[in-house]
């Protein structure tokens, strides 16, 4: 791998280590230059340039080492907003929303990965018309990224009298929150509002309005915070949450021009493509894209779902 001192100075992450290579440099120029003016010193001076280059190599494999795991943190960050949204089925599918919150939340917190709610609107009966979280964690992305998608739940609804099974859907959305930004947003595209926090907290989120909703005008994106107790703080988060969206959409339309006809064999990752049933009568999870089923639904909607993580895992480490 080829390196530049000046990239090396500039990344916080071998910027000291660069200082000490750059250093090593010079003394290097310096030996190379004795050599050449004095042949006698060949063993005492080739000796010193043989530890210089020994040094040298350790930092280069340093260098490799921490640039690739860099590489890999941005392909999979380890940070990523999940958003939630109740599909077809009304009040069913604001409950079963819910309930995939629940699962993912309980399947994060099993894996050790912070887990903090950003925004949600909940129904009469305490499912989500929406929810969106940020979650934190070791391999967070890598793991998560095919949840995307279009979830379908049949069963006999908490509401349904008659004893009938019914289908319902949820949504939901994987975004990769990335440390690198390469859009940038203009302050005139942005349209912001503020609101008072809904929910317990005490006379702070009833009476001061620091939930923030910030509309990006060119793409109608939108996101809103709630979580943090200062406005300042609901804006910053809004702000890069809304920032990893434009990157995403952008991300998606560039993969689709370059790959117009093609599928990969899990499928789009498209938000709108039914991809996972939920099948309580017959105690069956079936993901449609990979053609393979899990019994034992009720232990996986309680975050037990490392079975269905590992069959993509395998699948794209072929």
């Amino acid at each position: 791998m080829e390196f530049k001192l000046d990239d090396l100075k500039k990344n916080k992450k071998t910027a000291f280590l660069a200082l000490t290579y750059e250093k090593l440099l010079r003394e290097e120029s310096e030996l190379r230059g004795m050599l050449d003016s004095d042949e006698s010193l060949s063993q005492i001076v080739g000796e010193e340039l043989k530890s210089v280059q020994t040094q040298k190599a350790a930092l280069e494999n340093q260098f490799t080492e921490i640039l690739n795991k860099e590489k890999e943190e941005e392909e999979f960050p380890n940070k990523i907003l999940l958003e939630l949204r109740a599909g077809a089925g009304g009040d069913e599918a604001a409950l079963f929303a819910f309930q995939l919150g629940e699962m993912y939340k309980r399947f994060c917190q099993n894996r050790g990965f912070d887990w903090r709610m950003i925004d949600e609107s909940k129904n009469d009966l305490g499912g989500y018309k929406y929810a969106a979280f940020e979650i934190e964690g070791k391999d967070v992305y890598k793991l998560l990224r095919f949840e995307t998608g279009v979830h379908r739940v049949q069963r006999v609804p908490v509401t349904e009298k008659g004893g009938r099974t019914h289908t319902s859907t949820a949504s939901v959305a994987i975004l990769p929150i990335r440390k690198k930004t390469t859009i940038e947003i203009n302050p005139a595209d942005l349209e912001m509002e503020f609101s008072r926090a809904g929910g317990a907290g005490g006379q702070n989120v009833n009476k001061v309005e620091t939930a923030v909703r910030i509309i990006h005008k060119p793409t109608g994106f939108y996101v809103r915070s709630s979580s943090e107790r200062s406005q300042l703080a609901n804006r910053e988060k809004a702000l890069a949450i809304l920032q990893a969206k434009i990157e995403e959409a952008h991300r998606e339309e560039v993969e689709a021009k370059e790959a117009k006809e093609r599928k990969t064999q899990i499928g789009t990752m498209d938000r709108s493509e039914k991809i996972r049933t939920y099948n309580f009568p017959q105690d069956r999870v079936t993901d449609h894209r990979i053609h393979e089923s899990w019994s034992n639904i009720d232990i996986i909607m309680k975050g037990n779902i490392d079975n269905i993580i590992s069959a993509f895992e395998k699948l794209t480490s072929i």
